[in-house]
């Protein structure tokens, strides 16, 4: 049985990184238009706050992908169950992810842009999970980096639940 662990990044220090991320990100594009690309379903929190910290105006889409469905483990196998609407030539793109783990998804997502001939792919995660990194991932933007453990809240979810806790939360084993 799975139970909801310890708070892994409170609210508060979650808040305080997103800010720090979006003066960074403003300050890097200031004199570029920039397309920030949600992964669906776990960014979208993550990629709301990171949008309001930002002092550059963006354009928004959102990318549909499951590797993980109800479990704990990824599939390897990404799916795309939603594509952005609007074609990204010429545009610069920064994919914002909820969290890398085995790099495989993010890894998927880059090539799947690549082809569609963007001015510049950069990407920022909330979550980084390096122990589990299987495919090298180039990731331009780190809300915290976290050791193996499964995580849920401020978007993220197992089985569609805990997306709505403010905080980061270790998920753990629990008998009985």
């Amino acid at each position: 049985m799975i139970g909801l662990g310890e708070v892994l990044i409170s609210a508060k220090d979650l808040k305080k990184r997103v800010q720090a991320l979006g003066r960074e990100i403003s300050g890097d594009y200031e004199k570029h238009n920039l397309l920030l690309v949600g992964i669906l379903k776990g960014a979208f929190v993550f990629l709301a706050d990171l949008m309001r910290a930002m002092s550059i105006p963006v354009q928004v889409d959102f990318l549909g992908v499951a590797s993980y469905g109800k479990e704990s483990e990824s599939s390897e196998e990404v799916k795309v169950f939603k594509d952005l609407n609007e074609p990204v030539a010429g545009k610069n793109i920064l994919i914002v992810e909820d969290i890398i783990d085995s790099g495989f998804t993010t890894d998927y997502l880059v090539r799947l842009l690549e082809v569609r001939s963007p001015a510049s792919i950069r990407i920022c995660t909330l979550l980084d999970k390096p122990a589990r990194r299987r495919v090298p991932v180039a990731i331009d933007y780190c809300g915290f980096e976290i050791p193996d453990v499964f995580v849920v809240g401020y978007g993220m979810d197992i089985g569609e639940a805990h997306r709505h806790l403010p905080d980061v939360h270790q998920l753990i084993e629990k008998k009985g």
